[in-house]
């Protein structure tokens, strides 16, 4: 049992209990009329136990209806008596002494699941929980990589915290997470940017994986990177820009290109034009890049500095509020041993006191947090606006979407006086090939040839400035 055991009354979840939890999360203009008519418990949607010292879950059947649950900072010991709660979306159980994960067989619809903070040594008998997408157990006692694997089952888990727990010490623990939770978003309240994640067989036969595992692995996980890989890009912005998808996605369905290559001299200028091309891409690909890491590590950094203010203030919340509790259980030992009416009453005045001012302590801090957070997120906004502006400048401007339109501009320009030396030539009968007739049709005269380029030229410049857009306004949605 915990030692606060000593100091502190352990609770059990009763009427009297709840129905004062549910008339306190009313609003304050109808807590009286609820009060005088009750309330019928089919109808709490949610319903907030913390900080009450409870050790044993119990009466929790009537809330059938029940969407979201809170029973973080208690003494609970063990999961129990949740079978009934089907629609439970949101559990909180953070902040107590639980040893084994049990009990949650029924709870289908759960998304949400919080046991940070408790004494689990296994992660383990969760196996119906198939819509979970947010699972949080960090800071237990949780000492094998293995049992991360355990989590494959949940298709749908995009946000996992294990932070705090022994198996975190291990210098691979980060990518054995990566590798075998592929879809995970955030790990340990970082967004997961990673996709050099290439653990090799040797990284699992490290970690005891039998030869079968290593096998199947290597099957799953050579797709599972590639994936991952076009994600980052495309989270990035510059999906396909690190190859010659952009100029061959240019000729793709540009017709008059496909004749015009028939025409001497075309097919040297061809020669150089790809990999000049592709070069400016792929600086673009490397650039975007960097500036995806750079907005990560914003995300990343604005989320731990979110996570460290709201445990701090949880914290000193709780530390006052067991303060008050220990103080004040010995003040109503005096006033029920007073030796006179006089010296009861100036305890209960001094009890009375001692209320107010924890009323006041504790709005001290919520208004100290909010202040925090509206810092943090006015910070946070100004510095991804910076990164994002600069980007989309860039791109507009100096970066190399300007490069690939003066390649295709001066290709153009030789591409046309090409053009135009064949047809010369072709008038005269001085043409030392025969070309194609749909080709021949192009030479009938300057305008046909000069139209025929100026086309194809234009339909290469609208796929460029196409993925300049797409660019820009994925940055701006973003």
């Amino acid at each position: 049992m915990s030692q606060l055991y000593d100091s502190i009354e352990p609770n059990v979840i009763d009427d009297e209990m709840v129905q004062k939890a549910i008339e306190e999360q009313c609003p304050e203009d109808i807590r009286e009329l609820a009060k005088r008519e009750g309330i019928n418990f089919k109808d709490v949607k949610e319903l907030q136990l913390s900080f009450r010292n409870i050790l044993q879950i119990d009466n929790l059947w009537q809330f059938e209806n029940l969407t979201k649950l809170q029973l973080d900072n208690n003494i609970i010991e063990k999961i129990e008596a949740l079978e009934s709660l089907v629609h439970l979306v949101w559990l909180d159980l953070s902040f107590n002494n639980i040893e084994v994960i049990e009990g949650l067989d029924t709870l289908i619809k759960l998304q949400d699941l919080s046991l940070y903070n408790n004494r689990i040594s296994k992660i383990e008998h969760m196996d119906t929980l198939r819509e979970l997408q947010i699972f949080s157990i960090g800071k237990n006692n949780l000492t094998m990589l293995e049992d991360v694997i355990y989590l494959r089952k949940f298709k749908k888990l995009r946000t996992l915290n294990l932070m705090g727990n022994p198996l975190c010490d291990d210098e691979q623990y980060t990518l054995f997470v990566v590798a075998h939770l592929p879809d995970l978003v955030y790990l340990d309240f970082k967004l997961v940017s990673d996709t050099t994640v290439s653990i090799s067989a040797s990284l699992l036969v490290k970690s005891g994986t039998s030869i079968l595992q290593i096998i199947c692995f290597v099957a799953f996980g050579a797709g599972s990177l590639q994936k991952l890989g076009l994600q980052k890009h495309t989270t990035a912005f510059v999906e396909y820009l690190n190859g010659s998808f952009l100029f061959d996605s240019m000729y793709a369905e540009d017709t008059e290109a496909a004749k015009l290559a028939y025409l001497p001299g075309v097919g040297d200028l061809l020669q150089a034009y790809p990999s000049w091309f592709v070069s400016v891409c792929e600086n673009l690909f490397n650039y975007g890049l960097k500036e995806y890491e750079k907005r990560e590590a914003e995300v990343s950094d604005f989320y731990e500095s979110l996570h460290e203010a709201l445990t701090a203030n949880q914290q000193e919340g709780r530390k006052i509020i067991l303060d008050f509790e220990n103080r004040n259980k010995r003040r109503l030992d005096e006033i029920h041993n007073a030796s006179s009416y006089d010296i009861a009453e100036s305890k209960r005045a001094e009890y009375k006191a001692d209320i107010l001012q924890l009323s006041e302590a504790l709005m001290t801090l919520e208004m100290l947090i909010a202040d925090q957070l509206e810092e943090l997120i006015k910070d946070f906004k100004s510095n991804i606006d910076a990164i994002a502006s600069t980007f989309t400048e860039n791109v507009k401007g100096i970066y190399p979407f300007d490069s690939c339109r003066d390649l295709e501009n001066r290709h153009h320009e030789k591409l046309l006086e090409v053009s135009i030396t064949t047809l010369e030539k072709s008038v005269k009968n001085e043409l030392d090939e025969d070309l194609p007739a749909d080709v021949q049709m192009l030479l009938v005269d300057k305008n046909t040839i000069v139209n025929a380029v100026n086309a194809s030229h234009g339909i290469r410049l609208l796929k460029i400035d196409k993925r300049e857009r797409d660019i820009i306004s994925n940055t701006y949605r973003w």
